[in-house]
């Protein structure tokens, strides 16, 4: 085993990334509304000793159900069923600081993470649409600024509420009839520009202390919310330099908040689609690719860069006057028009090495191949790992685990054995104590 510890995750993405992979001759195409299916994707994973399955959520109906599955079951729910037919395995879970209030997702992932025994992460996610504006009342989308202000608020109010309750709260002493130690149970009285909570929660800490923060915003505010409080970033990049220079700027800004940079894991997107040779691989990529409608590849990049999608033309190179969205998702703009320029790319061209969605890396070839990239990356200090996305599921992630973990577990650069059974353990991320316990252990000084 190499000194660093490789991190693998696997984002549930419905019957695969590619749009088109519900059309595959074994795919069920009604999956995406199946909890059992993300049960059975989930058991994969561990199978392959992978850190942690993502359950990406956007609050609203999106995509275009013409031509492919959209909408998605609430994460909260399904990782709760997938955690009692799994044992290692994390949970990690998105939900929106935009449209939700700091203690019921306080609330909510506490108790995932009780009931998974110290599985749980939280995706933090600041969700600029239209559509999810108007599900919650609002006419516009929140400005991004005042998206990220709000989510910097509600997150440290999270934090506060989960650390309410201190380690060592619950006694159980039956012969003496003392329950629990309320003295280490604490209000944490918050009085803010956008939220007013008092506590405390309802429910001990849980083995891992707190939930492990995920982020994957790639703006300006987003580095910053990342570096502030994230434990694993989820970012976007096509070159080994882009994510090294990412990762370096993630953790400059880390030390300014006093934050030890090493204890932030870093995971890449990955699109793969795998084959026993090349050549099998290229024919899987050209049946997604083939059975995605042009309608459906022009509708998922416009709306990724977040432009009429009128502005498009196949077989001609983007735009040379696009904006950057002033409230939208800048990480995928930023990402996929820099990509296609210095590779003088037309939009199909673009939208087939982006796997015709949004702008994570694609790699297509062998399980070889596929370690090769990896370990490039991993030793360029660009990843700790990275978070996949499969060209379609179950049969990609069975392939990556059959053919790709094996390869890299070789090399010395991945568990063959989960040695720990918290999310924590397995990111090799320390246990927090609650902010309030250094407080009552000088009282019993």
């Amino acid at each position: 085993m190499s000194e660093r510890q490789l991190h693998l995750g696997v984002n549930l993405v419905m019957s695969g990334f590619y749009g088109s992979a519900w059309r595959l001759e074994d795919a069920d195409p009604f999956a995406f509304a199946d909890a059992g299916h993300y049960v059975r994707l989930a058991q994969i994973a561990e199978k392959g000793k992978f850190d942690a399955v993502f359950f990406a959520d956007f609050p609203a109906l999106f995509g275009n159900l013409n031509y492919a599955p959209a909408g998605a079951l609430d994460p909260i729910v399904v990782l709760s069923i997938v955690s009692a037919a799994t044992t290692h395995i994390g949970l990690i879970s998105t939900a929106s600081t935009t449209y939700n209030y700091p203690y019921n997702l306080a609330r909510q992932f506490a108790s995932l993470d009780l009931a998974s025994k110290g599985r749980a992460a939280w995706n933090i996610v600041t969700t600029g649409n239209p559509a999810a504006s108007r599900n919650f009342g609002l006419d516009n989308v929140v400005p991004h600024r005042d998206r990220y202000l709000r989510a910097s608020e509600l997150v440290d109010v999270v934090k506060a509420v989960w650390d309410s309750w201190e380690d060592g709260v619950l006694i159980g002493d039956k012969k003496s009839g003392r329950f629990a130690d309320p003295s280490r149970i604490h209000p944490i009285n918050h009085a803010g520009p956008a939220f007013s909570v008092a506590g405390p929660l309802q429910v001990p800490r849980s083995p891992q202390g707190q939930p492990v923060l995920v982020q994957a915003g790639g703006s300006d505010d987003g580095r910053e919310l990342a570096a502030r409080h994230a434990e694993a970033i989820f970012s976007v990049a096509q070159t080994v330099e882009e994510g090294a220079a990412f990762a370096r700027d993630v953790r400059a800004r880390a030390r300014r908040f006093g934050r030890r940079p090493e204890e932030i894991v870093i995971l890449p997107g990955l699109v793969t689609v795998i084959g026993s040779t090349d050549e099998e691989a290229r024919r899987i990529e050209s049946e997604l690719w083939d059975a995605l409608p042009e309608d459906y590849i022009l509708g998922r990049l416009a709306g990724g860069l977040q432009i009429d999608r009128d502005r498009l033309k196949l077989d001609e190179p983007l735009p040379e006057d696009l904006p950057l969205p002033a409230d939208g998702i800048q990480s995928f703009f930023v990402s996929a028009t820099g990509f296609a320029r210095a590779n003088r790319l037309t939009v199909r061209q673009l939208s087939r090495r982006l796997g015709g969605s949004f702008g994570h890396r694609l790699l297509v070839g062998t399980p070889e191949l596929i370690a090769d990239s990896i370990e490039e990356w991993f030793r360029a200090g660009a990843a700790d790992g990275f978070n996949l996305l499969p060209g379609a599921l179950p049969s990609g992630l069975e392939a990556f685990v059959e053919g790709v973990v094996p390869e890299l577990q070789r090399r010395g650069l991945f568990r063959t054995e989960y040695e720990g059974s918290t999310l924590r353990e397995h990111f090799g991320l320390p246990r927090p104590l609650s902010r309030f316990a250094s407080e009552t252990m000088g009282l019993r000084a």
